[in-house]
């Protein structure tokens, strides 16, 4: 017996003995005085037992079968569920064994075994609380990670993921490095799907921002407008960039990793996926689908400020892009290769002037000058320089001789009369 099962036993006696009226023991147990009345009845059939309840000690009806708690911890002993939380094994346990149970069943179970030790979550730094963006597709957050997400059974891949500030909607990929087309490539995958966002909150990798020169301050560096690859891509689109100061600036994709690198990895395990094409498809088909449900405010609650593509060429902005000077021959240089200009796509007064190439994610190569895109043709290496030999200046000719003129040939070479021959020739003595 419980000491609250005491403590109104003793208030049912003094009720019983008339010490105390059935208002005031009411009062201090909680209850109605017509329950007061019924207890107090029924304290003459049972004696002391009338505290406590018909159920005690007996097994609840909700009581899970002991086959099922078997075949739970038979699964969450093996090797691939060794390092899973209450949390995810819950789910997991659900989602693909069929067996549903809450997750502090699970906790208890775990416990229980020694495969989970209960504790305190520690509070962790404080930093200041930005608040969300209001609208959906306002801003974006955009970060790389490099973790081990295959755990050694493939090559080393790295997710790239976008986050919507406000509703914390993700789209993401897997990639093979962490380059400007790798880059391109997702962001055209998220304009495909949601349209252009308002602006993106990224780091400051070299891929989005330009160094300062040492020679320059920030003053002058912003002055300068130098833009990299996907600084230019997002200006053509009419995209703004805006640069964190530190990681936990950007911290909603920050967290947005750990959680990743702890569901995702286990979620992969399980799965068998060992491939960056199996990790994409297990991305579009469940992963995203899932993290969105579970853990992303429903985008409908917002406005949607993604504007549309229609009309924007997304392949000629989102490619390496640089300037070059046609040729005499119509060709231009690019890598170390010449390129020929198809003869249909040649325009009077093209020679010397300058033009668009754009290297595309496809790998092509495309040309685009006064507002029309062609695509070239390699053909060659470009020819190795040169050393210029400075050419002699023209001979004199002599027109007697039919040629040159040969009379001041071995002229220093012949002796001359000594000082005082000259000086006795000059003055015309003997």
């Amino acid at each position: 017996m419980s000491q609250e099962q005491r403590d109104r036993l003793e208030t049912l006696k003094r009720v019983q003995d008339g010490v105390m009226t059935q208002r005031r023991g009411a009062e201090l147990m909680g209850m109605s005085e017509r329950w007061v009345r019924e207890l107090v009845g029924r304290m003459e059939e049972v004696g002391d037992a009338v505290v406590v309840h018909g159920l005690s000690g007996r097994s609840s009806n909700r009581r899970i079968d002991a086959d099922v708690e078997r075949k739970a911890m038979e699964v969450l002993r093996t090797p691939d569920w060794q390092d899973f939380g209450p949390t995810l094994a819950s789910e997991q346990l659900g989602r693909i064994h069929g067996i549903a149970v809450s997750r502090e069943t699970v906790r208890k179970w775990m416990v229980g075994a020694g495969m989970w030790k209960p504790g305190r979550r520690r509070q962790g730094e404080v930093h200041v609380w930005r608040p969300r963006r209001s609208g959906y597709g306002e801003l974006v957050q955009w970060d790389t990670s490099d973790h081990d997400w295959l755990e050694g059974r493939g090559e080393r891949i790295q997710l790239v993921a976008m986050v919507d500030d406000a509703t914390s909607q993700t789209w993401g990929r897997f990639v093979s490095r962490d380059g400007t087309r790798e880059n391109m490539g997702v962001l055209r995958e998220y304009l495909e799907r949601h349209g252009r966002m308002v602006e993106v909150y990224t780091d400051r990798d070299s891929m989005f921002a330009v160094a300062r020169r040492s020679s320059e301050n920030e003053r002058e560096r912003v002055q300068a407008d130098r833009v990299t690859q996907i600084g230019r891509a997002l200006r053509e689109l009419g995209i703004g960039w805006i640069a964190a100061g530190s990681p936990q600036a950007k911290g909603r994709v920050e967290r947005h990793f750990r959680t990743d690198q702890d569901r995702l990895v286990k979620q992969m395990r399980l799965a068998k996926v060992d491939t960056l094409a199996g990790g994409n498809q297990f991305l579009e088909s469940e992963y995203w689908p899932e993290w969105n449900a579970k853990f992303a405010r429903p985008a409908a609650g917002f406005a949607n400020l993604h504007r549309p593509v229609e009309g924007m060429d997304l392949e000629s902005i989102l490619s390496h892009v640089e300037q070059r000077v046609v040729g005499n021959d119509y060709t231009i240089s690019w890598g170390g290769r010449l390129f020929q200009i198809g003869h249909g796509d040649i325009v009077p007064g093209m020679r010397r002037q300058g033009v668009r190439v754009e290297l595309r994610l496809d790998g092509t190569l495309w040309v685009r000058h006064q507002g029309r895109t062609f695509a070239v043709r390699e053909c060659g290496a470009r020819p190795e320089a040169c050393t210029a030999v400075p050419a002699a200046p023209p001979a004199r000719k002599d027109h007697n001789r039919g040629g040159r003129s040969h009379w001041m040939d071995g002229f220093f070479d012949r002796p001359g009369p000594a000082l005082w021959q000259a000086v006795r020739d000059s003055n015309g003595t003997k």
